[in-house]
């Protein structure tokens, strides 16, 4: 399968419907989290295996918009969309309580080389 590549505003463009599934998955995920003490009584069982899948969807939701999920602590909403920057690959990053994407990092690094994006590719119009 051929991964999508996004720019700063292409990922930009994105971000409503990311930032809508990202506050579900962090709904859930929070759910989740309170009944897992709990996941011995039949019926907590059974709505952690309901919210599961419906994390998983979600999630699934994410990689076919072409951006990948990263935050399974359900803190954070931590979303990468792959790109290129300056010819470099790279990792777009975006958490849910950042008003659009600004960030990015390299593969290697992951979220500590977590740097800005320069402004001059922010603010590039696409055609």
């Amino acid at each position: 399968m051929v991964r999508k590549h996004f720019t700063p505003a292409q990922a930009n463009r994105t971000l409503p419907l990311v930032r809508r599934i990202v506050d579900d998955i962090l709904e859930r995920g929070r759910e989740l989290r309170s009944l897992a003490k709990r996941q011995h009584v039949p019926e907590v069982h059974a709505r952690i295996g309901q919210l599961e899948a419906q994390i998983r969807d979600l999630v699934i939701e994410l990689e076919r918009i072409g951006c990948e999920y990263k935050d399974f602590s359900f803190d954070k909403g931590l979303v990468d969309f792959p790109g290129t920057l300056e010819g470099r690959e790279v990792l777009l990053c975006w958490k849910s309580d950042e008003p659009r994407v600004e960030w990015f990092h390299p593969y290697e690094t992951g979220f500590v080389g977590r740097a800005r994006i320069p402004e001059h590719l922010l603010s590039a119009n696409e055609p």
